[in-house]
């Protein structure tokens, strides 16, 4: 058996090597499925999921509502979203910004106009009030190492958990000019540090909002902070 006093130095050791866990007074915003009891919406989540990964065009079309909203500048329906986001081009931003909302919970939104709908990702309905959406953004992942430098490579200051911080840049490029990997400068307490860009997300990036209706969930509208 090893002596207590070898695992007490290992464990210190351990303790010191890895970067401190997240301790300024920032607010946590946890991810939620506010419709997750909803038998219909999990099923009906997961065949667009499906849809959208092997790029299911028709339907995608079946599911948005006759009356998508596409911004308040913008007629209502179909064919307007159709032709806002280029469905029809092979290189479509669509697949990948819904995939990417989706994939980060949902959660009930009312607004005044509006009757209630289930907007994903959450950050839309959950995000607080008294909160800049567009001076802050969210750690979307339980550990996000937050480096010294905008580099893999670079230190671990400490490690961040599904926390609201401000954020300085919101794309900076790799140190090693070869790499692709995007960074996002944030603000620390005491110095500025550089996280991962897929383990963030802004308040008012696309949203998708739907209604449930006799006929299935709809899509009633999506883009930025799920338009208006």
């Amino acid at each position: 058996m090893m002596p207590r006093f070898v695992v007490l130095l290992l464990f210190l050791a351990a303790a010191l090597c890895s970067p401190p866990s997240y301790s300024q007074e920032e607010r946590r915003l946890a991810p939620v499925d506010e419709a997750e009891s909803d038998g219909t919406w999990i099923s009906f989540r997961a065949q667009l999921l499906a849809a959208v990964a092997k790029r299911d065009l028709e339907y995608v079309l079946g599911v948005i509502d006759r009356g998508v909203r596409n911004g308040s500048d913008s007629p209502r329906g179909v064919e307007e979203f159709r032709e806002q986001w280029q469905l029809d081009a092979p290189d479509s931003t669509f697949w990948r910004e819904l995939s990417a909302a989706l994939a980060l919970g949902s959660a009930w939104l009312a607004r005044d106009d509006q009757p209630r709908e289930l907007c994903a990702p959450y950050l839309l309905g959950k995000w607080p009030r008294d909160m800049d959406p567009l001076a802050n953004g969210v750690v979307t992942v339980r550990e996000a190492p937050v480096k010294s430098a905008p580099s893999a490579k670079a230190n671990a200051l400490l490690t961040l958990a599904h926390v609201v911080v401000p954020v300085a840049d919101w794309e900076v490029d790799d140190s090693d000019a070869a790499s692709k990997q995007k960074w996002v400068k944030i603000r620390l307490k005491d110095r500025d540090g550089y996280v991962a860009e897929e383990q963030m997300r802004s308040p008012i990036e696309h949203a998708a909002c739907f209604v449930k209706t006799d006929d299935g969930w709809r899509l009633t509208v999506f883009g930025p902070a799920g338009r208006d």
